[in-house]
C-alpha cells in the first residue's frame, strides 16, 4: 500500500480513518509520563493479562505495567487492519508502538488481535500463556464493548445506553457542526430485554469465564490478582450511566467480584474493581451528557483533571504494594477520588446548571475535549507532522522473544 496523507474525516465524534504516525507518537508520549519504579532485582517480572489492551484504561494500564514494573505479559484486543479504502483501527496503530515499548522496555509481550468473548481467542491466549510463562499474576479486564455473543447459545447480545424505568431529559453535546454545541435530548427508558442484554455485554459473565478458564488450565500463580474496570461517576450523569442499563451492567461486575474472590481464597488469590475517573474515551462520548459532563470538569479543574495513565499507574502502584491498596468495601478501588470530591462536584454541579448554548464554551474545555477525540485516532498529537505521508498499512506486531 502506497504512503499517503491522512486526515481527519468523519461524522459527528467518530473519525473514519486514523493516523499511524499520530497513534505511535501517542503511546510514545504515554510511556515517557511513566516514571520507572524501583525494583527488587531478586523478584521475577510479574506477569500481566490485559483483556482491552488496545484503548482507553486497558492501554493505560498496558504501559503503566511494562513502564513501571517491567511486566510480561498478553494483550488482547479486537481491531481491523488496513483496506484498500481505510487505515487500519487507531488501536491496531497503537499495539504496534506498544509492542515497540515492551521491546525497548526488555519486556516480553504478545498481543492477540480476536474477539475477547469468544472461545477459540480464549484457548489461543491460554494456550499462549502456558508455553510462554506457565501462568499469570494479574488479569486485568477492561472491555467497552456494544454487542457480545454467547459462547453457550451463539446468540448475539446488542447493549444499549438507556435509562431504567423512566425516560430521561439531558442537555448534551451534539458533534454535528464544527465545533460541538449544546442541546436538550429526551432518551427512551429500556426494556427490561435491553437491560438484560446490556448486562450480558458489559457485565461480569465474560470476565468470570476468563478466570475460570484460567483456573481449569491451573495457570494462575499464587497471589493472583484480577481487576475489573469501572466507573460510577457523578450524580449529574446517574440517570443515564450508573442508574441505567450501564449502571445495571457495572453492578454485575461488582458483584462479579465478589463471587470471583471467594472463589479464589483458596488459591491465595483476590478479585476486585477499580473505579476509574471521567476520561474522553471512544466508548464514553456515544453516552448522552457524558461529554458535556466531562468538558465541564475539565473546564473547572483544567490541568489537574487526572490521565487514565495517571490513574492506571496509581492502580499498578497499590496492587504491587508501592502504595496502601487501600479497598472499600474490601473489595473496590477508588481512583474517582479527585474526581467525585464534594468541593469539585460542587463546582461542577453549578456550571452544569449555569451552562447554555450562549455560554458554553466558556464554562465547560470544548477544545480540549475535541482534541482529545481527535488523539483517539492519532490526530491532535503534538510533534507529528500530519502534512508528511504516512504507511497505513503496517503489520502486527510480532511476539516479543
Amino acid at each position: 500500500m502506497t504512503a499517503r496523507h491522512i486526515e481527519p474525516r468523519g461524522r459527528g465524534f467518530l473519525l473514519f480513518d486514523s493516523h499511524p504516525t499520530g497513534c505511535g507518537q501517542l503511546v510514545t508520549t504515554m510511556r515517557d509520563q511513566v516514571a520507572q519504579a524501583a525494583l527488587d532485582p531478586r523478584k521475577s517480572r510479574p506477569v500481566v493479562l490485559v483483556i482491552g489492551s488496545s484503548a482507553g484504561y486497558g492501554l493505560a494500564a498496558t504501559i503503566a505495567a511494562i513502564r513501571r514494573y517491567g511486566a510480561d505479559g498478553v494483550g488482547v484486543c479486537f481491531e481491523r487492519p488496513a483496506t484498500e479504502r481505510r487505515t487500519a483501527t487507531a488501536g491496531w496503530y497503537r499495539t504496534i508502538a506498544t509492542a515497540d515499548v515492551a521491546a525497548r522496555s526488555g519486556s516480553n509481550w504478545t498481543f492477540i488481535n480476536g474477539d475477547a468473548f469468544a472461545d477459540e481467542v480464549k484457548k489461543e491466549t491460554l494456550d499462549l500463556i502456558a508455553e510462554k510463562f506457565g501462568g499469570i499474576d494479574y488479569l486485568i479486564y477492561s472491555i467497552a464493548a456494544p454487542r457480545r455473543t454467547d459462547p453457550l447459545t451463539g446468540r448475539t447480545h446488542q447493549s444499549v445506553i438507556q435509562p431504567i424505568g423512566e425516560g430521561y431529559v439531558t442537555k448534551t453535546l451534539d458533534f454535528s457542526g464544527e465545533v460541538p454545541a449544546l442541546k436538550q435530548i429526551w432518551v427512551e427508558p429500556a426494556t427490561e430485554a435491553e437491560q438484560a442484554d446490556t448486562i450480558k455485554v458489559m457485565g461480569g459473565e465474560d470476565w468470570a469465564l476468563w478466570v475460570d478458564a484460567l483456573i481449569s488450565r491451573n495457570l494462575l500463580k499464587k497471589g493472583f490478582t484480577t481487576l475489573a474496570l469501572s466507573y460510577i461517576g457523578s450524580h449529574l450523569t446517574a440517570p443515564i450511566y450508573r442508574q441505567g442499563t450501564i449502571g445495571a451492567a457495572k453492578i454485575h461486575l461488582e458483584e462479579t467480584a465478589n463471587v470471583l474472590y471467594d472463589k479464589l481464597i483458596p488459591l491465595k488469590g483476590r478479585a476486585m474493581t477499580a473505579v476509574a475517573g471521567a476520561a474522553v474515551t471512544q466508548a464514553s462520548t456515544a453516552i448522552p451528557g457524558i461529554a458535556l459532563y466531562t468538558s465541564l470538569l475539565r473546564g473547572f479543574l483544567d490541568e489537574e483533571m487526572q490521565s487514565p495513565l495517571r490513574q492506571m499507574t496509581e492502580m499498578w502502584d497499590r496492587l504491587t504494594g508501592f502504595q496502601d491498596i487501600n479497598l472499600e468495601s474490601g473489595w473496590r478501588m477508588r481512583l474517582d477520588w479527585w474526581e467525585l470530591h464534594p468541593l469539585i462536584q460542587e463546582q461542577v454541579t453549578k456550571r452544569w446548571e449555569a451552562v447554555t448554548a450562549d455560554n458554553v464554551a466558556n464554562l465547560a474545555d470544548l477544545r480540549w475535549f475535541t482534541a482529545e477525540l481527535h488523539r483517539l485516532y492519532g490526530f491532535a498529537v503534538p510533534g507529528v507532522d500530519y502534512a508528511a505521508p504516512c504507511e497505513p498499512d503496517l503489520p502486527w506486531p510480532a511476539p516479543t522473544e
